[in-house]
């Protein structure tokens, strides 16, 4: 009779050791979907109690299976030291993998009970400035995969880059300033950047504008927090031009209201041309092409991609080509 013997084959070797261990783990059914759950739960919560309410178990017992999750992958996925839990390095990793894992769960469950599927999302992370200088992209998306259902969820690139490295954002857009390493990045369109005014400053009767003529206007600047990228590169146009901005002493939180403040008469605001709509009541000048346009780029996690962000990233390509959105200003007008 045929049997198996305990030589590694090429595979096997091709396999680390720890790696085999955790593959042996699952096939003897030591690692449990409802300890995946558990620690996503854990993972968005950052705390056992409230962890262990969402999932209506007592705190130790919750505890208890978290940590034989832990032992049977051989590593800690939460720091537990400190006065606050956190995820460890390879918490975070396996944070991404667990909740695929779980979607993919629920998925085949709903074709077993014969459900119909839910429709395929793509969750994309941009302020309203990044969606003007996307809509193309998203319009073009939206017509090769009408099933697709597009989220936009409102953030900057700080918290894109948190948001996709846990696995909750597909996708963002903005301009690359300090990601980290496991967020990929392309650079997709040079956007001219000028200025809105209300349509009886004395600027306004301008067609060009150097940037020094903004050397004693309150400029409206975005908020910190949330686009520091933007205020930099505004920032640094200002000091090339041998000033300091005067800033507005506020902050808004939509495009919209920044238009209101400027229709006002309180402040002029930096607005990239992909951004600006038709309006009466303000003017947009363009600054003098001397000045960096404004670089938009798409961001994704770098490990396992979903179809979907690779399709999109494809079709961002194809439309730079056409609309030759990344050269010079003077050969893309």
């Amino acid at each position: 009779m045929a049997h198996r013997t305990g030589h590694l084959t090429g595979a096997d070797r091709a396999v680390p050791g720890h790696i085999r261990a955790v593959a042996d783990g699952v096939a003897a059914g030591r690692l449990e979907l409802r300890q995946l759950r558990f620690f996503v739960t854990v993972a968005e919560e950052l705390h056992f109690g409230r962890a262990a309410s969402r999932e209506h178990i007592a705190p130790s017992a919750l505890t208890t299976q978290l940590q034989r999750l832990e032992r049977t992958l051989g590593v800690l996925l939460v720091d537990r030291t400190g006065r606050q839990i956190s995820l460890t390095p390879a918490g975070a990793r396996f944070l991404i993998e667990a909740r695929q894992i779980l979607e993919h769960v629920d998925r085949a469950a709903m074709v077993a009970l014969g459900a119909s599927l839910t429709p395929p999302t793509l969750r994309i992370g941009m302020m309203d400035e990044g969606y003007d200088a996307a809509r193309p992209v998203l319009r073009a998306i939206r017509a090769a995969h009408p099933d697709l259902e597009i989220h936009q969820v409102t953030a900057g690139v700080p918290e894109q880059c948190r948001l996709l490295a846990d696995g909750r954002l597909d996708i963002g857009v903005g301009r690359v300033s300090g990601v980290p390493p496991a967020i990929a990045s392309e650079l997709f369109r040079l956007d001219p950047l000028g200025v809105l005014v209300r349509a009886d400053h004395p600027l306004a009767r301008r067609s060009v504008l150097p940037v020094a003529a903004l050397r004693d206007e309150p400029l409206l600047l975005a908020d910190e927090e949330r686009a520091p990228e933007y205020n930099e590169f505004v920032a640094e146009a200002c000091r090339s031009a041998g000033f300091f901005p005067a800033m507005f002493p506020g902050s808004v939180q939509s495009l919209r209201a920044a238009v209101d403040l400027v229709v006002q008469g309180r402040c002029v605001a930096c607005v990239p041309a992909s951004a600006v709509a038709p309006d009466d009541e303000v003017t947009w000048l363009p600054f003098d092409p001397a000045v960096p346009r404004y670089p938009w780029s798409l961001l994704w996690r770098l490990q396992n991609p979903s179809p979907h962000v690779v399709t999109l990233v494809s079709t961002a390509r194809r439309l730079c080509l056409e609309n030759r959105w990344r050269e010079p200003a003077d050969l893309a007008s």
